[in-house]
């Protein structure tokens, strides 16, 4: 049974704050101290649930934010970036029985959602797959569905746990904090955080051959709206993509290569002041 984890850091309990989440400011050491907490949670319960090999793919940021001699020694970890073929789902192929995703948030947008975003928090003010916002969630879970991989679990606030509930049938969430604004939450203590991901990866794990790939009916359109006109005028050069204003569109019939225009977009768009 192998086990691919994607770990963010917005939705990890006990972190509300921009300051505990980006490299350099004060609170950022304490804050992936917590990520690691959370993402050794779930590797031990995969490990329980009958896992034989498990992959931790840093998602957060600049994606090397869990510390190799910290991280349970029986799991893989991929960090570093940028990771141009899959970004918080590195790696992920047909070799992966099941994915968990540990920590994420909500999209853009959303109200009273604890650091809400898709992918930029920079540049991207939506993201859509064919007219529907989608969150972080959604677009790795229709990426990991194209290679035959179903998400079983997903792990953050409330409300991206009740958004993803909507959206991937027969996933599981664990609500490690009720967010009241961007920048607050009530959380739980992170050592209930970790037991209750634990139980529930354990739980996925061991029931993984029931679950369905998450996959929705193409063709594809991925739109994304960008903060300004600079940013959507250097995004536009990925080929294939078409520009309306502050809009980029492409269309296409395999979801991965939106996808990866979509990560063209971000990379591109990052050099707008």
């Amino acid at each position: 049974m192998n086990v691919f984890i994607s770990v963010d850091m917005e939705g990890i309990a006990g972190i509300a704050h921009r300051n505990q989440v980006m490299r350099g400011e004060d609170d950022y050491t304490a804050g992936r101290r917590l990520m690691i907490g959370e993402a050794n949670a779930a590797v031990e319960g995969a490990f329980d649930g009958g896992a034989t090999r498990v992959v931790v793919n840093d998602s957060h940021g600049d994606m090397y934010n869990l510390i190799p001699e910290e991280m349970d020694t029986r799991a893989e970890l991929t960090i570093g970036s940028p990771k141009t073929g899959g970004s918080m789902v590195e790696g992920i192929g047909e070799g992966f029985d099941v994915a968990l995703f540990v920590g994420y948030h909500a999209p853009p947008g959303t109200e009273a959602a604890v650091l809400d975003h898709t992918y930029s928090g920079k540049n991207f003010q939506d993201v859509r797959v064919n007219g529907e916002p989608v969150t972080e969630a959604e677009l790795n879970a229709l990426v990991a569905g194209a290679y035959g991989v179903p998400v079983g679990l997903v792990t953050g606030d409330d409300k991206v746990c009740a958004l993803v509930e909507k959206a991937i049938p027969g996933v599981r969430t664990v609500v490690v904090k009720h967010a009241y604004g961007r920048h607050v939450a009530r959380s739980v203590h992170p050592k209930e955080a970790r037991a209750a991901i634990r139980s529930a990866a354990k739980d996925v794990v061991a029931l993984a051959k029931e679950l369905r790939p998450h996959a929705v009916d193409g063709p594809y359109t991925i739109e994304v709206d960008l903060r300004t006109s600079l940013a959507a005028e250097l995004a536009a050069l990925a080929p294939g993509t078409t520009r309306n204003g502050r809009t980029v569109r492409y269309e296409t019939d395999d979801i991965r290569e939106g996808f990866r225009a979509l990560l063209a977009w971000m990379y591109l768009s990052t050099s707008a002041p």
